[in-house]
């Protein structure tokens, strides 16, 4: 591979960064020259921590403040998770003030379409970046070796680049039920001109997804290393990829089959365990199959760049906590939620109570007189501004790991939880003939975990649509809404008309399925250096009270 030709694209949305990333392949030498693609795999062959120390530098990326903006300090710029937050903020389930203070009202606004926008590009250029640093990694291997660590990394950083494209591909264009031969983002090939390489088609984009994660596993049997490590892929998190894109391109029975080998080791999290406020900690959280573990030499100095400071109500220096920012839920799903369901505490009610946080203390930081249990901590204010009140239905469900009032704002993220792969497996059976199979394994997750008086027929709703209101309930804020609204071919749906919902007002609107202004734009340097791109267009932003009779078949 010609580095050289491969820096100067951005899709190229990574060059920048690949010249600054830790741990970068092109290493810098103190004379100003670079070590090119030969000499690294001297250098690897010859020191294999070295060759570690590169591999790491490809994860480097997942949770890294400043990574979309590496010579500015964003407060919105903390890699896939702020895409997380910023996709579903535009969905109809969650939203964060309607203030001054609010980085991720573009999201919820749908301003976010501006191409000249830092929300899209930041969105645009970290996955691009991953899938940068792993092409070279890979070039960088020697070809044919039999070593078994060289096999296991190699294919590790092809599940990365499967869900790189995968955390593009929805967002760029519509279902693939409907637009599997429409453009969507361009794929980042061996012996590519960067510098005119036209968007793949969605079909051709999971095609090449599911490609890599089927050759991915086969290196990870071959080269039978066991990881030590949940920040790292292996042969699970490679099958729970591939059951999303079977699920996206409607080979439903293959993403049951998938999902259920993903699964396998791992058990959801009790109801004890989510009892509390909880996603925060990759080495307590036994359910999770893929996580960011965030350490606190990363976030040193980033206080308000993480998504502890955006997502965790308990940060105690952090943005949201500080400025009415903490996301809420929308009360068309939450009224949806039984009072059995253990999930209802995650959020605070209307009167701003929770049983979840009974035995969760918020002590003041410079007065440990000064303190706060349960539902006191509703009306909780530090002296330091750093905690606010929180309004009614406000998130408690993600906990902080160092925690509660920590200005340490360490937070690990799940990527991949086995509740998600229990879901994925009930979808695909229901939709390929096997609702009763389906039923009972939607059940029995729910009832076991959950909500002990739990049926699937509680709502009233086909299986299909009660399977996707118990995963807008399991996953909610982890960046699952907008892809599984577009796969369904759903509108985005905040209110039923006036008085219907807590959203703000300048928000309160619903978007119809096949609006084009749903598909993101192409952020302009992208445009600028790469000829080949065509760019999205058509449909218009949402406005205030748009759509009110809009309904998306769970919240009506």
């Amino acid at each position: 591979m010609n580095m050289k030709l491969y820096k100067i694209s951005i899709l190229m949305a990574g060059a920048a960064m690949l010249t600054t990333a830790c741990n970068d392949i092109d290493e810098q030498l103190p004379e100003g020259h670079y070590l090119h693609s030969d000499q690294v795999t001297e250098t690897n062959l010859a020191l294999p921590e070295r060759m570690q120390a590169s591999f790491a530098g490809v994860f480097n990326i997942m949770a890294k403040p400043y990574a979309g903006y590496p010579t500015s300090t964003r407060a919105d710029d903390f890699g896939f998770v702020m895409a997380a937050l910023s996709l579903d903020l535009e969905g109809a389930d969650a939203f964060g003030g309607n203030n001054n203070y609010n980085w991720f009202s573009t999201a919820s606004e749908y301003s976010n379409r501006n191409p000249n926008y830092a929300n899209p590009f930041i969105r645009y250029k970290v996955p691009y970046t991953q899938i940068g640093l792993a092409n070279e990694f890979i070039a960088s291997m020697p070809e044919g070796s039999e070593d078994s660590t060289v096999i296991n990394n190699i294919a590790q950083c092809r599940v990365l680049r499967a869900f790189d494209y995968m955390a593009l591909a929805p967002y760029f264009q519509f279902g693939y039920a409907t637009a599997a031969e429409q453009p969507c983002v361009p794929l980042l090939k061996d012996g590519v001109d960067f510098t005119d390489n036209p968007r793949a088609t969605v079909k051709e984009v999971y095609e090449y997804v599911i490609q890599e994660l089927t050759e991915a596993i086969e290196q990870f049997d071959k080269a039978g290393i066991k990881r030590t490590n949940r920040a790292y892929v292996d042969a699970n998190v490679a099958y729970g990829l591939r059951a999303r894109a079977n699920l996206a391109i409607g080979k439903y029975a293959e993403a049951a089959a998938d999902a259920e080998k993903a699964a396998k080791g791992f058990t959801p999290a009790s109801m004890e365990d989510v009892s509390k406020p909880a996603f925060c900690d990759i080495a307590a959280e036994k359910n999770w199959i893929w996580g960011i573990n965030v350490s606190k030499a990363l976030v040193e100095g980033k206080e308000y760049s993480t998504s502890s400071s955006w997502i965790s109500a308990f940060s105690g220096d952090g943005y949201a906590a500080a400025t009415d920012n903490v996301p809420h839920i929308n009360i068309l799903l939450y009224n949806k939620i039984p009072d059995s369901d253990v999930r209802k505490g995650w959020w605070l009610n209307k009167d701003r109570q929770s049983p979840n946080w009974a035995k969760v203390t918020w002590v003041d930081p410079k007065d440990p007189n000064l303190k706060a249990t349960g539902n006191e901590i509703a009306d909780f204010e530090t002296s330091d501004g750093g905690k606010i009140k929180f309004d009614a239905y406000t998130s408690i469900k993600f906990g902080m790991k160092s925690g509660v009032g920590s200005t340490v704002n360490d937070n690990d993220w799940p990527l991949m939880r086995v509740e998600e792969m229990i879901l994925i497996q009930a979808e695909g059976l229901a939709k390929s003939g096997d609702e009763a199979k389906a039923r009972q394994i939607l059940e029995s997750f729910v009832r076991t975990y959950r909500d002990p008086e739990y049926n699937a027929s509680i709502h009233g709703l086909s299986l299909a649509d009660e399977i996707w209101l118990q995963r807008r309930v399991e996953l909610w804020c982890e960046g699952f809404f907008m892809s599984d609204a577009k796969r369904l071919g759903k509108p985005i749906v905040r209110f039923h008309g006036e008085g219907t919902t807590n959203f703000p007002e300048a928000w309160q609107f619903n978007v119809a399925a096949d609006n084009a202004y749903l598909n993101m734009r192409f952020p302009t340097t992208e445009m600028n250096n790469n000829r080949g791109i065509v760019d999205n267009s058509g449909g218009t932003q949402p406005i205030k009270g748009e759509n009110p009779s809009l309904r998306d078949g769970v919240t009506d």
